[in-house]
């Protein structure tokens, strides 16, 4: 029988301690789970990596009534002592083909098209601020 010898009962545990890996690590939300229609349209993150990373993203919202741009925020990547700002648009309107690195981090044009703004700063702060400018 299978489950007289010892070897066999550990190799056993052993694939399915393997098998329950592989699937919570390829069960992770992500984006795509999101409802709302997110598609990011431009990507921003400072050239050094000697010092902390700024990451800032431009997202297009095709479903403004159910989305969760804090939940879509917290899927975003985060770096200990660097900051991450999503700015989120309406995909009906104009919107930044590009971000730079100083603030509003894109054309004053698309300014009154922001929907919101999500922010973790270097402490892990989360914000969220709806209709920023």
């Amino acid at each position: 029988m299978f489950f007289k010898s010892k070897k066999n009962i550990l190799l056993l545990v052993l694939a399915a301690i393997i098998g329950y890996i592989v699937y919570d690590s390829t069960s992770q939300p992500t984006v795509d789970d999101l409802s709302g229609g997110f598609r990011e349209v431009a990507m921003y993150r400072n050239p050094n990596n000697t010092g902390p990373i700024v990451r800032i993203y431009a997202v297009t919202v095709a479903d403004t009534l159910t989305s969760d741009f804090n939940q879509y925020g917290e899927l975003m990547p985060y770096t200990k002592y660097g900051s991450t700002t999503v700015y989120f648009f309406p995909a009906s309107k104009p919107f930044p083909a590009g971000l730079e690195a100083t603030e509003p981090h894109f054309d004053r044009k698309f300014a009154a098209n922001v929907l919101a703004v999500y922010k973790k700063d270097p402490n892990g702060q989360v914000s969220l601020t709806k209709k920023p400018f």
